[in-house]
């Protein structure tokens, strides 16, 4: 007897009976004899499937992907008011009744202006897959609470993060509309519309008496590229004419906030980073060349002046990112939880998660300023509490973190060898333990937070993998995953594409080694 298999209805059918008011945008391909049409498409489900069809000049996809498909789509929206939320956001029953209430705040003036974006606050619902998902939810909590809400009143200079903020509708339709889709310019698409905004006269708000639920990313290599794709679009930013001209025309204090809140967050970021290797360059050169010797000759007692001089590096390691977690805890759930919270979270290596963020953030972010050529990273978005083989570790973090660390933790062995400053443990210990936590954690950070790195059985096939990976023969047109030589090509990239500058910045950064080597020679 033959079964048949009862006939699957697909996923989009089954929302469509579920919710009847679904509608669902989307752009259709007509293939003609000698080119293809392009029509967006809005599709309802009912007994005669309406359809609103508009035929588009060309492709719809000229520039970045998200933007342009909501470019596209907000041709089929209604009403004065449009909101934008991702499909990785949840919303309430008792939310939803207050929507009402947050729309009225549009016939409200504050200050001298009604609202044109209307912002929410974020509710995340993530916190607890794992460990690194309660590091990332408490920091992004943090900000889409107490940080926007200082933005937005007094200091006037939020913006548009992402969703679920509610827009104008037909102020934003008259003026250019709600993205900006620009190839690599517009990598981070959202914040654009904000700086579109404050520079046509609107008025940004935050509200925090209706939010709605969101979730972050849980797994080390979806942070991080998700960090590197946000670092990469604020070194776009930087070239872009909307931050020029919000440079030009804010007043001095409005221009300070917006800066440290926009692209000076990773400017800074990146210059924590640059001061680590400068400080430590410079320390071994003074050792090297003798200079710290002949300074130690002068004096009998120079181990103070010797272990203060490190002690500022302790500040500069990410541990102070936690700091408005712990403020907004404080004010929602109380000080003590607070502080309870954050000892766990230490005692979790919190500090190691934030210092590998911060040289993920500062090496993205100083490559797109040197070299350009941000590009869009999906993180996928899906439950990913699983084990990352080494391979695919070493191709995402090896530029990024273990070469870095790796060069640190030469100079501070060297260092060691040659300074009479540090022939005491003691004082060499109190110079260079941030150091040495800085390049730890950038060591170790993939492998303490890859579940189950420390399996024998998972590390043995992963030395398999990796291995077949470094000797790969499969030929030219092998990919980036399968060949070790296929991705350094790729790793090279940028040094293709940079400008004249940028190969000459190269090489000055690079003649590091040089002195390097002619000072223990």
């Amino acid at each position: 007897m033959v079964r048949r298999r009862p006939k699957r209805i697909p996923c989009g059918e089954i929302l469509y009976l579920k919710n009847n008011a679904l509608r669902v945008a989307y752009v259709d391909e007509c293939r003609r004899r000698d080119e293809k049409e392009y029509y967006s498409v809005l599709v309802k489900y009912d007994q005669k499937l309406q359809r609103e069809v508009y035929k588009l000049p060309g492709p719809l996809k000229l520039g970045e992907g998200k933007p342009e498909n909501q470019n596209h789509a907000i041709i089929f929206t209604r009403g004065d008011a449009v909101q934008t939320i991702d499909m990785n956001q949840d919303n309430y029953f008792e939310e939803a009744l207050k929507m009402r209430n947050l729309l009225e705040e549009f016939k409200r003036y504050y200050g001298i202006r009604k609202p044109t974006i209307l912002g929410v606050r974020e509710h995340i619902f993530t916190g607890s897959v794992s460990s690194l998902a309660w590091f990332m939810s408490a920091q992004e909590t943090s900000f889409v609470t107490l940080g926007q809400r200082v933005l937005a009143n007094p200091l006037k200079v939020r913006m548009h993060y992402g969703h679920p903020d509610v827009f104008d509708r037909f102020w934003f339709m008259t003026r250019g509309g709600l993205s900006k889709a620009s190839r690599v310019i517009n990598i981070s698409e959202d914040i654009f519309a904000g700086f579109n905004c404050t520079l046509r006269g609107g008025n940004v708000t935050h509200h925090e008496y209706i939010q709605v639920g969101k979730g972050r990313d849980v797994g080390l290599n979806q942070i991080s590229m998700f960090e590197a794709k946000v670092a990469s679009g604020n070194g776009e930013q930087i070239l872009s004419r909307d931050v020029y001209r919000l440079g030009h025309r804010l007043d001095f204090f409005r221009m300070l906030s917006f800066f440290h809140t926009t692209v000076g967050f990773f400017f800074n970021t990146m210059m924590i980073n640059l001061t680590v290797y400068a400080f430590l360059w410079g320390r071994l050169y003074l050792a090297l060349s003798g200079v710290e010797g002949a300074a130690l000759a002068d004096t009998n007692n120079n181990r103070a002046l010797g272990t203060i001089l490190n002690q500022q590096l302790v500040i500069q390691l990410g541990l102070f990112t936690a700091l408005p977690m712990i403020v907004e805890n404080s004010l929602e759930h109380g000080f003590l939880n607070a502080i309870w919270d954050f000892i766990t979270m230490q005692l979790q290596l919190s500090s190691v998660f934030y210092t590998f963020s911060m040289g993920t953030r500062g090496h993205y972010f100083g490559r797109t300023i040197l070299h350009g050529g941000a590009k869009y990273r999906a993180t996928g978005r899906g439950f990913v509490v699983e084990h990352k083989s080494f391979a695919e570790n070493y191709r995402l973090y090896a530029r990024s973190h273990f070469v870095k660390a790796i060069e640190l933790g030469l100079i501070l062995t060297v260092y060691a060898s040659y300074s009479p400053v540090a022939k005491g443990t003691l004082v060499y210990i109190a110079l260079t333990i941030s150091s040495w936590f800085l390049v730890v954690s950038w060591i170790l950070g993939p492998f303490i937070f890859n579940p189950s790195g420390f399996d024998w059985l998972k590390t043995v096939y992963d030395f398999d993998d990796f291995m077949n990976w470094i000797w790969y023969r499969g030929g030219v047109f092998a990919k980036s995953e399968q060949s070790w030589e296929k991705w350094w090509y790729e790793e090279q990239d940028h040094l293709r594409t940079t400008g004249f500058w940028g190969k000459i910045l190269e090489v000055i950064l690079d003649l590091r080694f040089f002195f390097f080597q002619y000072g223990i020679v």
